[in-house]
């Protein structure tokens, strides 16, 4: 449901979005004349004063004013981020802004029957100063209203920083014409309202209303401004009971913060209240999921994910205890570890794998230069990047020709991993094959070096398969996707027991097994690895080549 109201809301800003735009560049006609300004009115006129154009113009207004009193209704705390407060107060200074212009021009052609151009509009409003910078101030509400959402619609699409200026530079400059077109429109009628005896008089007989008439109006605006009123303070009195009449829930933080908050409130909602810093990059639309946590207890209670937040979710291949803070709604105590910095932007959650942290099997592979140091003692430093460039170039296209990711490097080494996307069987025989090729690349790399080369080059590579957590981490200005957990940490041990055993590499037997490879000539070692208390089943392999040629068809 919430879903069908999400694209309702969108839709329905975008049609009144259509009409505002241009309206807005035939106010700028202005600048030319208002006889230009009306003969573009009347080609826009043609659809937006149709039968189907009315239906459609304002239902849409109808539709988004009232799902909008629905969102504000269904809010149980009026703390949020300052742009959120700023697009929901310029919405709803807009209906009482918005009613009389309607009641002057829309109604008073429609009812009345009267003529309704630019020049009796421009020369009303010019009558009264007020209303003349009312209207000013009306437009650029509703073009702040506007922008505001169209920004936050589009900024976690991946094109938009590159169509940001653009867009930005529109922006500007639509309200900047509007306005000029309607101060020139202003000035060019100023004679003719002299000539037929001032300001007030042209007001009255350009308007060509009878007393009746514009009692009528006036009665038609009270009444619309009153069901505005009343229904603001209505929906603000029934989401003050709600909030006031429910239980309440204890949201315990992964900080230490334990919250009270009432049944209704969104776990997002719960900690804005109480000040406590969380992501949210779409201001709790389920678009960005940056403000999901991890469920730590409770996730039994809670109430199922709806389409919309399963769908998020999917998107990011979030596990179970997962949920978005946003559209998760508790009825019992939950607590909850957030899984993204308060500080996360747009930039994050545009980004590829931006915020998918999970679970799951995968291949570490470290990667170590051997005597690297004594590279660097013998060469000029521009030589000595010169050579580790080309290393890590070398091992990029190993990587790329058998599916590995290249992680992160870390000063003459790297750490690779392989089965992102595949599962562990595939993963482990792509890892053997990127080792291989690997240290085929190094020995042509060594040759066609030679000359600057005291020793060939030797690398040492240490491969382990396991459950590892992967996701986006590091601060916000230089985030890297990469893995994290034991089994990652025991790959670099195996690493460094390559120089123990003078192999070119140590990996783990369950490894070998899940790859379907043979370890023939590769010794077998029984290892205990710092920080586990059960010992490994390890294979120290010469050259991971050896693994592919002692297997028959390969």
């Amino acid at each position: 449901m919430r879903r069908i109201e999400r694209r309702l809301r969108l839709a329905t800003g975008l049609i009144v979005a259509c009409f505002i735009v241009g309206h807005f560049l035939n106010h700028s006609l202005g600048v030319v004349s208002i006889d230009a300004m009306d003969r573009v009115r009347e080609v826009l006129a043609a659809w937006w004063r149709s039968a189907p154009g009315t239906v459609l113009l304002y239902g849409a207004l109808l539709t988004h004013f009232a799902l909008a009193l629905v969102s504000l209704y269904r809010r149980t705390t009026l703390r949020m981020p300052f742009w959120e407060a700023a697009q929901l107060v310029l919405g709803l200074l807009v209906p009482p802004l918005l009613i009389g212009h309607v009641v002057g021009s829309r109604f008073a052609w429609y009812l009345l029957g009267h003529n309704v151009n630019y020049e009796r509009v421009v020369g009303v409003l010019w009558s009264d100063p007020t209303a003349a910078i009312r209207q000013s101030i009306l437009l650029l509400i509703v073009w702040c209203h506007f922008c505001i959402g169209i920004h936050y619609w589009l900024r976690v699409q991946r094109w938009y920083p590159a169509a940001q200026p653009l867009v930005f530079a529109t922006a500007l400059l639509v309200p900047a014409l509007a306005l000029a077109g309607f101060a020139a429109a202003g000035n060019e009628l100023w004679p003719v309202v002299e000539r037929v005896g001032g300001i007030q008089k042209y007001n009255v007989d350009l308007a060509n209303q009878t007393p009746d008439e514009r009692a009528r109006l006036t009665a038609l605006r009270s009444g619309l401004e009153l069901a505005f009123w009343s229904l603001l303070g209505a929906t603000l009195l029934a989401r003050w009971l709600r909030t006031r009449l429910g239980g309440t829930y204890q949201l315990r933080h992964s900080s230490g913060r334990v919250i009270t908050a009432p049944m209704g409130r969104s776990i997002l909602e719960a900690l804005r209240d109480e000040g406590v810093p969380h992501a949210s990059v779409c201001g709790g639309r389920a678009r960005c999921t940056t403000c999901r946590v991890r469920i730590s207890d409770g996730l039994a209670a809670l109430p199922a994910p709806d389409r919309n937040e399963a769908l998020a979710l999917a998107r990011v291949d979030a596990p179970p205890n997962v949920r978005l803070a946003c559209q998760t709604h508790p009825r019992n105590d939950v607590t909850v570890i957030p899984l993204l910095p308060p500080d996360v932007n747009a930039a994050t959650a545009r980004r590829p794998g931006a915020a998918r942290e999970r679970e799951r099997p995968i291949v570490s592979m470290f990667v170590d230069l051997r005597g690297s140091t004594r590279i660097a003692e013998s060469r000029l430093p521009y030589d000595v990047v010169f050579i580790m460039n080309q290393f890590f170039a070398e091992m990029y296209e190993a990587l790329r020709m058998t599916n590995g990711y290249y992680a992160q490097f870390r000063g003459d080494g790297l750490l690779a991993l392989y089965g992102l996307e595949s599962d562990l069987a595939d993963a482990c025989r792509q890892a053997m094959r990127g080792a291989a090729e690997m240290q085929r690349r190094v020995e042509l790399l060594s040759k066609s070096l030679a000359a600057d080369l005291a020793e060939p080059l030797r690398i040492g590579i240490g491969a382990h398969a396991g459950v590892a957590i992967i996701g986006t981490m590091g601060p916000p200005e230089a985030p890297i996707y990469s893995a994290i957990g034991d089994n990652v940490n025991i790959a670099a041990r195996f690493e460094g027991m390559t120089k123990a055993y003078a192999c070119g590499m140590v990996v783990s037997a369950d490894t070998l097994q899940q790859a379907g490879l043979e370890p023939r000539g590769a010794t077998l070692h029984r290892v205990r690895v710092r920080g586990r208390t059960e010992r490994l089943d390890v294979y120290a392999v010469n050259d991971p080549r050896d693994l592919f040629n002692s297997v028959p068809g390969t």
